[in-house]
């Protein structure tokens, strides 16, 4: 071989090398995150617009009607009537009106696309982009692509962004976490559950419960000024007064009897909260249990925390597993179950790997899994549910026990984080540092 020959052999050898490092370097910089946000947030815009099943029936269908009528001054809901949703959840549904009725959809996923936006600064921040930060800002991407529609197109949506960022600004900013936090359990009341995390883990808790009380008396404030009364609070009512829905966990049951051929057990629609529901022997017992178990599973919960809070366990390492346990029991221990309750595992799972991406690869990798049979499910196929399709209801039950798993991972690590050799640990390594935060 020439020596002319061996540089081309050399070079052509070489050449796909520098190439390599050019694209690995590319995906871990800001550009491909940012193009990759756009891709995904399109894509699921164009499905809430264009895909079957609907998926924009919540938005078009029932939060424009309600915006319209407080509007008209003819029915202002959680004002003039008891609702299902803390009084906050009109803010949004009446900006998506800003445009007319005609573009409800589209202004709708604006606003979510946006919050989504400045959650997603704040999460890959200004200063070097860590790989934690990296692989915690891919994974909420993939999530979102695997959960589809319903990433977007429901009111929990909006609080997603807020329990993000409160999260990850635990640590160095309490008094603001506690803000974001108590905002979004105004719209949907979830995150509640990750300001009660935030109470154990923290240090400087009475600045978190000082800030959530008082803003939430402020909130109620205004309510009782706009003349609600106790329809204020009327959504824990209403809440209460539901019947078993069907993608609820403890539902399970029931639709292998309807797959089993039992007569006795129905799917029926609720008309008054719009749902489809169980009905059956034992499902009103059933639905009626649920809230009592949820109380027992928040409470487990709690005397976990308390107890790897008092042993000395760091934020760093309590407070995602915490936040993870308390989200999954809420979702476990429900009688609604609906498909957008998915989105409240974006906020603990990203903190996780934020703080700890090796440790939480596995809630990762099952949050995902939960994220992509809930699209099969709904909304393409969501009538082959209603109907108590074995595959579909097989489906709805690997879904179930991935929750089980994901519930069982989190009380594991909370356990974990209060053992004995973690009193001496360090506080360092907690999101909140200017260093980190950028």
């Amino acid at each position: 071989m020439t020596g002319g020959d061996e540089r081309e052999t050399s070079e052509l050898a070489a050449g796909p090398r520098p190439r390599r490092a050019a694209l690995r370097r590319w995906l871990g910089g800001r550009a491909a995150l940012w193009t990759a946000f756009v891709v995904v947030h399109g894509l699921v815009v164009w499905l809430n617009l264009e895909a079957p099943g609907l998926p924009m029936g919540d938005v078009t269908g029932v939060y424009r009607i309600w915006a319209e009528n407080a509007a008209h001054g003819w029915l202002r809901m959680g004002i003039d009537a008891p609702w299902v949703y803390p009084i906050l959840a009109f803010a949004p549904m009446a900006a998506a009106l800003v445009f007319g009725q005609a573009y409800v959809a589209q202004t709708w996923l604006a606003i979510v696309v946006l919050l989504d936006a400045i959650a997603f600064s704040i999460l890959i921040g200004r200063a070097t982009l860590s790989r934690p930060r990296r692989l915690a800002a891919w994974w909420w991407l993939a999530f979102i692509a695997l959960l589809g529609p319903i990433a977007l197109g429901r009111i929990d949506a909006i609080t997603v962004p807020f329990a993000i960022t409160g999260l990850l600004w635990a640590a160095g900013r309490p008094r603001v976490a506690a803000t974001l936090l108590t905002i979004g359990a105004w719209v949907k009341v979830w995150p509640a559950a990750l300001i009660a995390a935030l109470v154990i883990a923290a240090r400087r808790r009475l600045e978190v419960v000082t800030v959530a009380v008082v803003l939430s008396i402020g909130i109620l404030g205004v309510s009782l000024l706009a003349g609600s009364g106790m329809n204020a609070i009327g959504f824990i009512a209403e809440q209460a007064g539901r019947g078993l829905q069907i993608e609820a966990p403890a539902a399970v049951f029931w639709l292998w009897q309807i797959v089993a051929g039992s007569r006795s057990v129905r799917i029926v629609y609720d008309r008054d909260i719009l749902t489809f529901q169980i009905a059956g022997p034992g499902a009103d017992a059933a639905a009626a249990v649920t809230t009592p178990l949820m109380i027992v599973g928040v409470l487990v919960v709690v005397v976990l925390g308390v107890r790897a809070a008092r042993r000395g366990a760091p934020i760093g390492r309590l407070l995602a597993p915490l936040s993870l346990a308390f989200v999954v029991v809420l979702m476990l221990a429900n009688k609604v179950g609906s498909p957008q309750f998915v989105t409240w595992l974006a906020a603990p799972v990203v903190l996780g790997v934020v703080l700890r991406p090796a440790r939480f690869l596995v809630p990762a990798a099952l949050a995902a899994a939960v994220a992509l049979f809930t699209q099969i499910i709904y909304p393409y196929w969501y009538g082959w549910l209603l109907i108590a399709n074995p595959a579909f209801v097989f489906l709805l039950t690997v879904k179930v026990a991935l929750l089980v798993a994901l519930l069982a991972w989190a009380l594991r690590a909370v356990w974990q984080a209060g053992s004995r050799r973690n009193e001496a640990a360090p506080h360092g390594g907690v999101v909140g540092r200017r260093r980190t935060e950028g």
